[in-house]
C-alpha cells in the first residue's frame, strides 16, 4: 500500500501506548512517577516501537479516584511536574516520530473543581446549571451503579442548597451538563489549549456515560468536539471507550460517511470473547464476534486490546460465559471486582506461561484493528493483589532488577514480589535476551507495521481444519497476510484453502525463518505447536516479503 496514503491516516495503523505517569518513573526521588522520569526513558517506547502514547490523567486532582477526579483542566498535577516539564515531554516524544494523546474526562469533575464549589455555593450561582440538580433523587436502579461497592445511588444531597446533584460515578465526582452550551464551549477550549501544546487527540472516558437523556445529546456533543479538533488540526483524534453491543457502539462513530464522532473505539466485545476464547482453548466464540462487527466508517478504526488500565470487565458475557472466565483465569474473590471482572493482568492469570503470553499478543497484533498496549505488557508485568481495585493492575513499571522505578521505596503501589516481581520481570534483562517477552512484542510491532493489510485490509474468518485454531486472513490492493494462532496445548494439524492467490507460490513465514509452499488450489497444510502462531505474507520466490505488499 502507498505509504503516503497510511500516514494521513495515522491512527488506523498505529501502535498506541498507555501508561500512567506517576507509576511509570520516577525522576526527582521522591517515589512518584513524573514526566521529566517518562522524558529519560522515552527511548524505550521509540525501540519498542509505538507511535502514539496515551497519557491518563495528569491534571491537578485530590486523587480519590486516582487523578479522574479532576480539579484544574488546564494545568498538570505539582507532583508530577510543570507546564514546561510536560512540554519538553511532548518535544522529546515529537522528536522520537511519536504522537500524544491524553485522557479527556469531561463527564465530570472533582467536587473541589472551583467550578462545583461556585456551582454549590447558591442556586442563583452563574455556575450553577453547568452541573445537574434535582429537588428529588431519582430512582436508583442498581444496575446503573457503576461502583456498588461503594455507591448506593447516582444522586448526593448538597446540604446547603438542599438539592442532589447527579454523579454516574462516585458522590465526589458530580457530572458535567453537557447539555448546556457554556459547558461545551468550555470542553472545547481545554481541548484547543491541550493541542496548541502539541497533543493529537484524546482518548475520551466513558463515552456511554455522557449524560443520556439528562445532559443533552451525546452524539451531537462528540460531533461538535470532532469539528472543533477537524478545524484546529485535521489529523487529531478521539479515542473511545465505548462498552456496548456493536449495534448500539456504531453510532458513536457517527452518521457521515467518513465518521463524524468517535475515530476509534475500543472493541470491548472481541476483548471479552478473547479472554473466553483463552479459558476454553477454543477461538470459536471469539471467531464468531469478528465475523459479525459491523465495519466502521471509511476513515474510522476498531481499537483492539488485551487489557486496559480498569478492570478485565466481562459485562457482554452471560453468566455461565463470565464464570468460565473467573473460574479459568480467578477463582478467588480477591481476584474479582464488581462482580464483572478481574483485577489482574494477564501474565499471572496464565501462570506465566510464556507459550500462551506470546500467543495472546500474536493475536493482539494479527487482529484487524489498532493494537493499544497498556504499560508493562511488553515484558509481561503482574500484579499486586493487595492494592485497593483496581489499582492492583496500576504498579510501578520494572526496569532493572532492582526496580529501577524509583530510589525511594516509600512508593504509592508496591511491586509484586516472587515470580513477577523486579528480579525477575525487567525491562534491562529483557532487552539482553532474544527469547523474552520484550523481544516478541518488538518483533509483532515491526512486522504488524510492516504489514498494513492487518489494519488496512478485507479480513476474512478461514476454516482451518481443527476447532482450536483462529485463522484469518486481510487482503489489501494486492497484498494477503494470514495469521493462524492454536489456542490449545497440543499440536494442531491445520488445512487452509487460500483462494485467489493464483499469481502466488509461497507462504513466507514473518515470525521465523521459512515458508510453505502454496499449491495453485490453494490447499496449505502444516503443523502449528502447542499454542503456537504463524504469520504469513503470499509471496513469490526470490521477493522479498515486505516488496509483494509494496509493489501493489
Amino acid at each position: 500500500m502507498r505509504m503516503t496514503y497510511t500516514a494521513d491516516l495515522w491512527w488506523k495503523n498505529a501502535v498506541v501506548y498507555c501508561l500512567d505517569v506517576e507509576t511509570y518513573k520516577d525522576g526527582n526521588g521522591d517515589g512518584i512517577g513524573d514526566f521529566r522520569g517518562l522524558t529519560q526513558q522515552i527511548d524505550h517506547l521509540d525501540r519498542l516501537g509505538v507511535t502514539c502514547i496515551w497519557l491518563m490523567p495528569f491534571f491537578p486532582s485530590p486523587s480519590r479516584d486516582d487523578g479522574y477526579d479532576i480539579s484544574d483542566f488546564y494545568s498538570v498535577d505539582p507532583r508530577l511536574g510543570t507546564l514546561g516539564d510536560f512540554v519538553e515531554f511532548m518535544r522529546t516524544a515529537r522528536d522520537r516520530g511519536m504522537r500524544v494523546i491524553a485522557d479527556l474526562v469531561v463527564n465530570h469533575t472533582s467536587d473541589q473543581h472551583p467550578w462545583f464549589k461556585e456551582a454549590r455555593a447558591s442556586k442563583k450561582s452563574a455556575k450553577r446549571d453547568w452541573y445537574i440538580w434535582q429537588d428529588e433523587p431519582g430512582p436508583v436502579d442498581p444496575k446503573a451503579i457503576v461502583f456498588p461497592d461503594k455507591e448506593d445511588s447516582l444522586w448526593e444531597l448538597d446540604k446547603k442548597t438542599g438539592q442532589y446533584y447527579y454523579h454516574s460515578f462516585y458522590r465526589f465526582q458530580p457530572d458535567l451538563n453537557t447539555g448546556n452550551p457554556e459547558v461545551r464551549d468550555e470542553i472545547a477550549r481545554i481541548l484547543g489549549f491541550w493541542m496548541e501544546l502539541g497533543l493529537s487527540g484524546f482518548r475520551v472516558d466513558a463515552v456511554p456515560f455522557l449524560i443520556e437523556g439528562i445532559g443533552g445529546d451525546p452524539h451531537e456533543f462528540l460531533a461538535d468536539l470532532r469539528a472543533f479538533m477537524n478545524r484546529r488540526d485535521g489529523s487529531s483524534i478521539l479515542l473511545g471507550e465505548v462498552n456496548l453491543p456493536y449495534p448500539d457502539l456504531m453510532k458513536f462513530f457517527g452518521d457521515a460517511g467518513n465518521g463524524d464522532e468517535i475515530t476509534m473505539c475500543f472493541d470491548f466485545i472481541a476483548m471479552q470473547r478473547f479472554h473466553l476464547a483463552m479459558a476454553r482453548e477454543n477461538p470459536e466464540i471469539l471467531a464468531d464476534a469478528l465475523r459479525d462487527r459491523p465495519k466502521p466508517p471509511d476513515d474510522s478504526q476498531w481499537a483492539m486490546f488485551v487489557r486496559n488500565h480498569d478492570e478485565l470487565t466481562l459485562d457482554k458475557l452471560t453468566e455461565a460465559q463470565k464464570q468460565e472466565v473467573f473460574d479459568a483465569f480467578g477463582p478467588d474473590k480477591d481476584m474479582q471486582v464488581y462482580d464483572r471482572g478481574l483485577r489482574r493482568r494477564l501474565p499471572p492469570m496464565l501462570g506465566g506461561d510464556m507459550r500462551r503470553l506470546k500467543l495472546a499478543y500474536s493475536v493482539l497484533f494479527s487482529l484487524p484493528g489498532t493494537p493499544v498496549l497498556f504499560y508493562g505488557e511488553e515484558i509481561g508485568l503482574g500484579e499486586n493483589l493487595e492494592a485497593e481495585g483496581r489499582m492492583a493492575v496500576r504498579i510501578p513499571m520494572q526496569w532493572s532488577s532492582g526496580g529501577g522505578f524509583s530510589p525511594d521505596p516509600k512508593t504509592r503501589v508496591a511491586s509484586p514480589t516472587g515470580e513477577f516481581g523486579p528480579q525477575n520481570v525487567n525491562v534491562e534483562s529483557q532487552r539482553r535476551d532474544p527469547d523474552s517477552m520484550l523481544r516478541w512484542v518488538m518483533l509483532l510491532i515491526e512486522r504488524y507495521r510492516e504489514c498494513p493489510e492487518l489494519a488496512w485490509g478485507e479480513y476474512t474468518i478461514l476454516d482451518a481444519g481443527d476447532t482450536a485454531v483462529l485463522a484469518h486472513r486481510a487482503d489489501a490492493e494486492g497484498g494477503t497476510v494470514v495469521a493462524v494462532h492454536n489456542f490449545a496445548g497440543r499440536k494442531a494439524e491445520v488445512e487452509l484453502v487460500l483462494e485467489g492467490l493464483e499469481h502466488c507460490e509461497i507462504l513466507v513465514d514473518l515470525l521465523v525463518d521459512g515458508t510453505v509452499d502454496l499449491p495453485s488450489d490453494g490447499k496449505v497444510k502444516f503443523t502449528l505447536e502447542p499454542y503456537g502462531t504463524r504469520w504469513f505474507r503470499s509471496s513469490v520466490p526470490d521477493v522479498a516479503p515486505e516488496e509483494t505488499s509494496a509493489k501493489r
